[in-house]
């Protein structure tokens, strides 16, 4: 009865990977845990994970559909991430808030692996990655430096851009982590790419 529960559930893993997300990233707002390092982090393990693990059972799901030019796994994809990577940790992990010892503190335990509402997105986006994988779901995948991922870690650099210096940085009597509700205004775009970008893939 379980199993069958899960199966059915596993049908709508884009609605349940949505509701998740927005859960856990409003309880780090709500306990001041959240920053703009978090969200496109997030997205980038997003897409890293989704990429590894697509990869691995690629072969082994009869009903994969490959949605990109690229039919495979290549060394590309993750030279692409890599950048990013160094992008993301070293401009919003550490120089744009390099006055900020709170959120600088904040951007190292999620860094890190510290911050519980963070790891616990990235364990369920494992967790349901593999599961689908395992119970022969029709599971999409995308390869390559266009994904529906990838897009809304694109988008959510130049919104985190905009945000950290037209919002964040303007007003930083707001948006400490004393006070959630200057925090809330910058997650609800990324809680918008999150919803809109996959619909429209």
């Amino acid at each position: 009865m379980i199993r069958s529960f899960l199966q059915k559930q596993l049908k709508f893993y884009e609605r349940w990977d949505f509701v998740f997300f927005t859960l856990l990233t409003l309880l780090s707002v709500f306990n001041g845990e959240s920053t703009v390092f978090y969200l496109i982090y997030f997205f980038w393990w997003n897409e890293i994970i989704r990429l590894v693990i697509d990869g691995i059972f690629l072969n082994r799901n009869p009903n994969i559909k490959i949605e990109s030019s690229t039919k495979h796994l290549d060394i590309p994809s993750f030279f692409l991430m890599g950048i990013y990577f160094v992008f993301i940790v070293i401009f919003f992990g550490f120089i744009a808030n390099f006055d900020n010892t709170d959120i600088l503190s904040t951007n190292m335990k999620i860094l890190f692996f510290s911050n519980w509402f963070f790891n616990l997105n990235i364990i369920f986006i494992i967790f349901e990655r593999i599961l689908l994988h395992q119970s022969k779901q029709a599971v999409t995948v995308y390869f390559g430096g266009f994904t529906p991922n990838m897009i809304i870690l694109h988008v959510s650099i130049i919104a985190g851009g905009v945000l950290m210096f037209f919002v964040v940085k303007q007003h930083q009597d707001i948006f400490t982590p004393a006070n959630h509700w200057g925090s809330v205004i910058i997650v609800m775009p990324f809680i918008l790419l999150k919803l809109l970008v996959p619909r429209f893939s």
